[in-house]
């Protein structure tokens, strides 16, 4: 028998249907039905018959139309909303939709799987899972160590050992000894307790990095959690069940224990969940809407899921590849920028570059070298001034390997560290099932990837504070030789004025957020934890400073193209003519 589920002024109502051939209006009006029946004042209904209402999809807002059949127009189990005119109780849209949930409007659920080993998790494969374009399994060897490390929890149980967080209280209680029978509660209490986060939800991309990195991790078998359990976590992954997991709250040691915990209470069907399916909902029931029953939390499981560093290096690793991207573009755009004010190629010179060898600094420069004038692009601007009597050009352009490329190198960098966290086990107690024992250690702490991430925020800006002085060159006349603000007619247009004040405005927030959040500490838990990395912060600000430097040089590649149409009928190089093209088929031309 199809069952749907209706939000009515904020209660989620099961309502079944004996007749596929009832309509949208019919489950309408028996939700509200349901809705009223146990409110003493009927709901502030005269009758429910007389109520005027529409009915919509919780899955992208669609109308439903009120005479289309149930069997046609809804799939099993799917979530709808009755939003009642002229009702304050009834909002007109469903409140708390993540940011980017557009992204997964037209969400299809994934055919390929990556087998995760808790070893060999790479940078591009997390950003992967976070688009949803893979499903998750585990590697026979995981399964394996998996299981070896769960006999070693099971038998502390059975002997009744004292282990800190597995028969003893969290942090300050670490030394008060909880009885057998409260051992799975003391699991559940823990989860409840921690999730204490504020903020907006993860967008789904981050929620699912953070739940792919957390199998990752308990994958590689130290952590002491049942191979059903996590196996039940890949299923809930799999579902792209997603639990509401506020933005702050962690201050980076012991672990991300705030967003974790609210990871981990949607998987144990609490707090509030979200799916392509459902839309935001009680995390029961989007669960039982996929097929799936929630986690019953054994000794150790409860810990085993919130305590690590994944809420840092999985943010940290959207940066990295970000910035990667970004670094690459601004090579292109710069080069772009360089032909419109006529600047010279000697300066990217394959023997200055070799006599300061560093990898970054001669990368660019080779990039340089492939996108500006040469035998095999000949560029028709770099012939038009090849015999003026410029001797150098200015520092923004001149040396562009030489600050690209430590940009460059800083992400290199950063992507090792992230890498190497990507694929550690952060948890304590660790459990090694070759020596039977637990031990207790700081692998939880996050000080590697939140000076790392510090770092990235420092390198990358870079490329914005340069970018911004050749937006300047650009729409100066004095410098550029080009009309002021790239426009015809200035005074009656404006042309890149504003657009300039607005790649100033950037960077200069840049300057702000690029302060390290890692030389702040404040001791928390009692002095337990009495130092703290504030890595989460760390990896926030690294990715609004990436988003700041990818709108500055888009602001400087709209200016660049719109320069060369003041050099027109000159040509520019091959790959460059190809930018510019790529851009036009988005920006139309035009002498502002």
């Amino acid at each position: 028998m199809p069952r749907y589920t209706v939000h009515v002024r904020g209660e989620w109502l099961a309502v079944p249907c004996r007749d596929a051939q009832l309509t949208i209006g019919w489950l309408g009006r028996e939700a509200l039905r349901r809705y009223v029946k146990n409110k003493p004042d009927n709901g502030g209904f005269a009758s429910v018959d007389d109520v005027h209402f529409l009915v919509r999809r919780c899955k992208g807002l669609g109308l439903l139309d009120h005479e289309d059949l149930l069997e046609v127009a809804l799939e099993d189990n799917e979530f709808v909303e009755v939003v009642i005119e002229g009702d304050a109780m009834s909002p007109d849209f469903i409140p708390s939709q993540p940011e980017g949930v557009y992204l997964y409007s037209k969400y299809r659920e994934p055919e390929k799987y990556i087998a995760l080993d808790g070893d060999s998790l790479t940078t591009e494969d997390l950003v992967n899972l976070g688009k949803g374009r893979y499903k998750i399994k585990l590697t026979p060897t995981a399964e394996k160590k998996v299981q070896k490390s769960r006999e070693v929890i099971d038998s502390i149980v059975k002997e009744k050992t004292v282990v800190y967080g597995i028969t003893t209280g969290f942090g300050k209680f670490a030394r008060t000894v909880i009885p057998v029978n409260k051992l799975e509660e003391l699991q559940v209490n823990l989860v409840r307790s921690h999730s204490s986060g504020v903020g907006k939800p993860l967008i789904p991309e981050r929620c699912r990095m953070l739940l792919a990195l957390r199998i990752n991790v308990l994958a590689k078998g130290y952590s002491g959690i049942s191979l059903e359990t996590l196996k039940q976590v890949i299923e809930v992954f799999n579902a792209s069940c997603l639990p509401y997991i506020p933005e702050k709250g962690t201050v980076g040691a012991s672990g991300d224990l705030a967003p974790l915990s609210h990871l981990a209470l949607g998987l144990i069907g609490e707090g509030r969940m979200w799916s392509p399916k459902s839309g935001w909902t009680d995390a029961k029931y989007v669960l039982e809407a996929h097929g799936l029953k929630p986690i019953v939390l054994k000794p150790k499981e409860g810990l085993a899921l919130i305590n690590g560093t994944q809420m840092i290096t999985s943010l940290g690793c959207e940066a990295v590849e970000r910035a990667s991207a970004i670094a690459r573009q601004a090579d292109i755009v710069a080069a772009l920028t360089l032909e419109v004010l006529k600047g010279t190629t000697k300066a990217f010179d394959t023997d200055i570059h070799a006599v300061r060898p560093h990898r970054g600094q001669i990368e660019v420069a080779f990039r340089f070298r492939s996108l500006l004038d040469s035998d095999h692009h000949p560029s028709e601007i770099a012939e038009s001034h090849r015999f003026c009597d410029r001797v150098q050009d200015a520092y923004t352009l001149r040396c562009c390997p030489q600050v690209h490329g430590i940009v460059n190198d800083t992400i290199a960098f950063v992507k090792n560290i992230i890498t190497t966290e990507l694929n550690s086990a952060t948890d304590n107690p660790m459990v090694f099932a070759s020596r039977g024992e637990t031990i207790s250690g700081g692998n939880f702490h996050g000080e590697y990837p939140a000076k790392a991430l510090d770092y990235l925020a420092i390198g990358v800006h870079e490329l914005a504070a340069i970018s911004e002085r050749r937006i300047e060159r650009l729409c100066n006349p004095s410098l550029s030789e080009l009309p002021a603000f790239l426009v015809a007619e200035g005074g009656l247009n404006s042309g890149f004025m504003i657009a300039h004040c607005t790649a100033a405005a950037l960077v200069s927030e840049n300057k702000v957020l690029c302060h390290p959040s890692s030389v702040d500490s404040l001791s928390t838990s009692a002095a337990t934890e009495d130092h703290v990395s504030m890595g989460g912060w760390a990896a926030r600000k690294a990715l609004r400073v990436i988003e700041h430097v990818e709108q500055v040089l888009a602001i400087e590649l709209l200016a660049a193209c719109q320069g060369i149409e003041f050099l027109r009928p000159l040509r520019t190089t091959t790959p460059l003519e190809k930018v510019y093209d790529l851009v036009r088929s988005v920006v139309r031309s035009g002498r502002l």
